[in-house]
């Protein structure tokens, strides 16, 4: 367990949305926290006027004294993300400092430790079905605590600490890269999807489908595996497993009567224990209907009533950047998606073209690191020809280098679809308000959440001109 003398937390790739969490988790339990990042962003601003010192330069002299001056693990615990070069100054100080340094990954297993565990992984839909599981319990007055992994618009924040009870119920995000996952023991575990991702890690499809399964194996004897029913046989698991999927197809938990009006949708779920009548849910998005499925199942086996789970994925908000309406009128619409690999691009457009059908529907993309764009191109391709124009920003390249030849023209030129061209960011907001779209979707994982406002305020200012 993290040591509860600890005064001091710093946090290198503090912004990261998992770092996040962990800086404010360790702020709300009464400890100095500060750090750094490579960029500031929107969270970054947040955690400052929370009281979390940040800095973004890699500079040894910006590390607060108080940091620099208590070495001792009992005092000072230093955070570190795999994204962080292992030569990079701040990181090289503290090993040489003989300072308690932890990745990121090992901390959120020793803070989970002691606690009802249920951690949901998958390279798509795990934030939205984190962030449902917490609302619902939550709306039953359930104890308990969250890592989120993006930013919850009901309690705008990404990390939620229960009541006084420290074993009560705590609901994670688990992320596969770098086999972070493979640090937990829940006792309740949901996969939500095993697609190919992160091949720099892990290689080939048949190393992350190994991962989905050990991280299966890390479930708590007597724990429950929660997943869909076409990955049961592939993740080689063999204890306690319920499945889910978005209609019937043999799952113990499916949605039936999906009807669509005005954007919204409604539906039952169909459980063991019988139906949850009329659920309409408060977000868009077919995907976030199975999603619902998922957190509707983990809810039941938490013995939470169904009407409670009724009203809570009715009251449900939704996730910053994850379907997330800027702009919803009937002359236009604008849609924000944290959208980054191929499948989640397809899911996110043709969830867009079937809520408004007859409708040009224009998408700005910002590719994220240059291996998932080489891994996934032509994937990347078919995804975007969904949308009836396309506009592709540079790639984002985060924690990585470029690679020759791998760029967003080389993207666009493997996109079927007259309607397309590269933009820079500065260029973006005369591309779109020159003509106009009726329905917008920005769509990355990169920093393109920087150009959310700009968009949205150009974007009312023309159509109240027009």
């Amino acid at each position: 367990m993290i040591a509860a003398k600890l005064k001091y937390v710093y946090l290198i790739g503090i912004g990261g949305i998992g770092m996040s969490g962990l800086a404010r988790y360790f702020r709300l339990a009464g400890k100095a926290v500060s750090g750094y990042d490579k960029t500031p962003s929107s969270l970054t601003d947040e955690m400052e006027q929370e009281g979390i010192a940040i800095h973004f330069e890699d500079n040894i002299e910006k590390i607060g004294a108080e940091v620099k001056n208590n070495p001792s693990p009992d005092d000072t615990l230093i955070i570190y993300t795999p994204a962080v070069p292992e030569e990079h100054s701040e990181l090289q100080y503290f090993r040489q400092g003989g300072f308690n340094i932890m990745k990121r990954a090992d901390v959120l297993g020793a803070v989970s430790q002691g606690h009802y565990l249920v951690a949901v992984a998958g390279t798509h839909g795990k934030t939205t079905t984190t962030t449902l599981i917490t609302h619902i319990l939550k709306s039953a007055s359930m104890d308990c605590a969250a890592f989120l992994g993006g930013v919850s618009k009901n309690y705008n924040t990404n990390v939620l600490t229960g009541g006084n009870n420290s074993k009560g119920a705590m609901v994670v995000e688990a992320d596969e890269y770098d086999r972070s996952f493979l640090k937990l023991n829940p006792d309740i575990a949901v996969i939500t999807s095993t697609d190919p991702d992160h091949l720099d890690i892990y290689g080939d499809r048949a190393h992350v489908r190994e991962g989905y399964s050990l991280f299966a194996k890390r479930l708590k004897r007597n724990g429950t595996l929660v997943t869909k029913q076409k990955l049961i046989n592939e993740l080689e698991y063999s204890g306690s497993a319920v499945t889910y999927s978005l209609e019937d197809g043999g799952s113990n938990f499916y949605a039936k009567n999906i009807s669509v009006l005005n954007g919204s949708y409604t539906y039952d779920v169909v459980t063991p224990h019988g139906e949850i009548k009329s659920v309409k849910l408060g977000v868009g998005g077919m995907h976030n209907i199975e999603n619902s499925v998922a957190a509707a199942a983990v809810a039941l086996l938490l013995e939470v009533d169904s009407e409670t789970i009724r009203m809570a994925l009715e009251t449900f908000k939704g996730v910053k950047r994850r379907f997330d309406y800027q702009i919803n009128t009937p002359e236009l619409v604008y849609i924000d998606d944290y959208a980054h690999h191929p499948a989640e691009l397809k899911a996110c457009i043709s969830s867009v073209k079937a809520l408004y059908p007859g409708k040009k529907v224009t998408g700005i993309f910002q590719p994220h690191l240059f291996t998932r764009t080489r891994d996934f191109a032509d994937d990347f391709a078919r995804s975007l020809e969904l949308l009836d124009s396309i506009i592709l920003l540079d790639i984002y390249p985060a924690r990585e280098l470029p690679i020759p030849g791998i760029d967003s023209a080389m993207l666009l030129k493997k996109i079927n679809n007259p309607n397309k061209k590269l933009c820079t960011r500065a260029g973006v907001l005369d591309a779109v308000t020159r003509n106009l779209p009726e329905v917008l979707i920005t769509m990355g994982a990169g920093d393109i959440d920087r150009l959310v406002e700009p968009l949205k305020e150009a974007l009312l200012r023309q159509t109240e001109h027009a």
